[in-house]
């Protein structure tokens, strides 16, 4: 039994959280509190597992919470409930560099808050049993601009999925990785600086101009495209650079999956590695098409192991699939097919 407390100034909203993790018979919602005072005494006294943790609160704020238990003795896991402000953007982003092991985004309006109640209870879940043990990363033995790279494409329920992909995928993989989640403005950063704990290479939020690079990560940055742009590299052999436009939404986001995915088949052709995770909607299916044609290898995960299924199935239906894989063996079978590229040249 997961033993959770939640901490949230909004009566609303304590009892729609209370509500959506009751539910599941694995959740066991042990207590609430209303400020960062009241949780702090509540964490002593209750010992939950996890707390899910707001921002904005009287007294103590939930930035002030995680530092004062970051001496405490025992510190459970912590879930922030963020609000999609630009402010609230930059507190997650301190608040995972305080220790927050991850965050979840309230919807604007109150009344479709009950809406992420699956995710909700995925995430609770999944913190309780994610080790973020790949703090010592070995060094890589490739390095160097990117001739191979990995595009990584998910949606509602991806960044959980991404974790364990993450965390799995070797330093010395020798490829660059690119991902693209979709996220509202702001919040791609935190997730960049969360996925840097878990992953065994290092992950940072691309910037425009940056150059793709075996055995590092990049996170495509929320509002913008990332498109990655032919250059010549080292031993004058072609590479990416990523390129931001503000052009049109695709499929209603921006990052689209897709056109990350375009843009690198068109310059890495046979030397790319598409995966699709969970996600809603159409992003990817044409992207994956691409990837298909100019020769790469296209992935896909298993049903099953998805919140959403929509992403994946836009690449099924376009007849851009290699495999169906479950989330566990993703990373075996990507490191599969990079490393029958090795002798391509780009």
């Amino acid at each position: 039994m997961i033993k959770v407390l939640i901490v949230d100034d909004s009566v609303f909203m304590r009892t729609v959280i209370r509500d959506m993790l009751g539910k599941d018979a694995s959740i066991e919602v042990v207590g609430t509190a209303s400020d960062g005072l009241d949780a702090l005494q509540k964490i002593k006294s209750l010992r939950p597992d996890l707390i899910t943790l707001d921002i904005e609160m009287p007294k103590l704020n939930g930035l002030g919470v995680l530092k004062e238990l970051q001496t405490a003795e025992r510190r459970p896991k912590i879930l922030m409930l963020s609000s999609l402000t630009s402010k609230d953007a930059d507190m997650t982003y301190e608040a995972i560099r305080l220790g927050a092991d991850d965050f979840m985004l309230k919807p604007k309006d109150l009344p479709h808050v009950r809406e992420i109640g699956n995710e909700l209870v995925a995430k609770v879940k999944h913190l309780i049993t994610l080790s973020t043990s790949a703090t010592s990363r070995k060094a890589p033995t490739h390095t160097g601009a990117a001739e191979r790279v990995v595009l990584i494409g998910s949606s509602a329920g991806g960044p959980q999925q991404v974790d364990t992909l993450l965390s799995m995928l070797p330093s010395n993989l020798p490829a660059g990785v690119i991902i693209t989640q979709h996220m509202p403005v702001g919040f791609t950063a935190p997730l960049a600086e969360r996925f840097n704990r878990i992953a065994n290479m290092p992950v940072k939020e691309t910037q425009n101009g940056d150059i793709l690079e075996t055995g590092k990560i990049l996170l495509s940055k929320a509002g913008v495209h990332t498109v990655v742009s032919g250059m010549m590299g080292e031993n004058r052999r072609t590479t990416g650079r990523i390129i931001h436009t503000t052009a049109p939404p695709v499929h209603g986001v921006r990052p689209a999956v897709d056109k990350t995915f375009e843009s690198a088949a068109h310059v890495y052709g046979k030397n790319v590695v598409s995966v699709i995770l969970s996600g809603m909607g159409n992003d990817a299916g044409e992207g994956a098409h691409a990837v298909k044609e100019a020769g790469g290898v296209s992935l896909v995960c298993d049903e099953k192991d998805c919140l959403v299924y929509g992403m994946v199935r836009s690449a099924l239906r376009n007849n851009a699939v290699d495999q169906v894989i479950p989330l566990k063996n993703l990373a075996k079978e990507i490191e599969r097919a990079v490393l029958m590229m090795e002798g391509n040249s780009v």
